[in-house]
């Protein structure tokens, strides 16, 4: 009944801590003060009856008691806020909020989005980045997309979007300078990777079944955007998805010089929120017209 409810502040209190397993983090999402998470707690724990964390000096942990209540609380939390967005979307511009990883948000889900608003003005998409496994307790959504269907929560059902490879890609003043006609010929350039996609060169240089050099100079960032955009600066070899090339191999900015030599990939998952907005079906069915073009158009 309403009138067993938990003081509610304390609950969200205590949801935050134990995502983060800190009270310290949780403050911080809050915007209060460590002293005032930790009151809020312990009046929780005063109002169950049971000890929810285990305090240690620079950590604080779920006791088993406090990780049954958090697997429940958080679930009626999401509920709520679910609720609460499905009432802001009903009086205002349609939405559709689409999870995924930064480097595909900006190399293939953005560049596309214009055709998109043209053909249903009426749908607002919202493009939010993140690298977490989907999980609708931790992160809102309409739809998300990752590759691989590892790690997915049970609230989520993975889909197949597109298929994908890796390729081997340079500006073509690079090649123009140190001519790449073979794999062998690798070992004469600069690599370039992201620091996401760390074993892309020694899978590769398996599958082309030739020996990487321990000393070849290696650039690394953090995201595959920023590896395409030296890749065009010029600044060494790439090895890149080719569902994030985009454009590049269109206009020439780059050049694929070994296109045999492709590496199959995981390929791209989409879940669907339970209590997602009607408009997400037409996005997803949008979204998969496109990929299933961008495989028909793969030679």
């Amino acid at each position: 009944m309403i009138s067993d409810l938990p003081p509610l502040n304390a609950v969200r209190a205590f949801a935050a801590a134990a995502r983060y397993q800190s009270f310290s983090r949780a403050a911080e999402e809050l915007h209060v003060s460590h002293s005032a998470v930790s009151r809020h707690i312990k009046l929780l724990e005063e109002h169950l009856g049971v000890l929810l964390f285990e305090r240690r000096t620079r950590q604080s942990l779920l006791t088993p008691a406090g990780q049954t209540f958090y697997e429940h609380i958080s679930v009626a939390l999401t509920q709520i806020a679910n609720a609460a967005t499905a009432l802001t979307r009903g009086a205002s511009l349609r939405k559709v909020i689409i999870n995924v990883r930064p480097s595909f948000a900006v190399r293939w889900l953005i560049p596309r989005l214009p055709s998109f608003m043209a053909l249903y003005p009426d749908i607002q998409p919202e493009v939010v980045t993140s690298t977490l496994p989907p999980d609708q307790s931790r992160e809102k959504f309409d739809v998300v997309i990752r590759r691989g269907d590892a790690g997915w929560s049970s609230n989520v059902q993975p889909q197949i979007l597109l298929e994908d490879d890796m390729m081997l890609v340079a500006a073509p003043s690079l090649l123009q300078t140190v001519p790449l006609n073979s794999a062998q010929d690798v070992a004469r350039h600069t690599l370039l990777a992201g620091k996401t996609r760390a074993m892309d060169w020694k899978n590769w240089a398996e599958h082309a079944d030739i020996a990487m050099l321990r000393q070849q100079p290696i650039l690394q960032f953090d995201h595959m955007h920023l590896v395409l955009q030296a890749a065009v600066d010029g600044l060494g070899l790439a090895l890149c998805p080719a569902s994030l090339l985009g454009k590049d191999l269109a206009t020439g900015r780059l050049i694929c010089p070994l296109p045999s030599l492709r590496l199959p990939l995981t390929r791209y998952y989409y879940g669907v929120a339970r209590e997602s907005a009607a408009e997400t079906r037409i996005f997803i069915d949008w979204m998969l017209s496109l990929a299933h073009e961008d495989t028909a158009g793969v030679s």
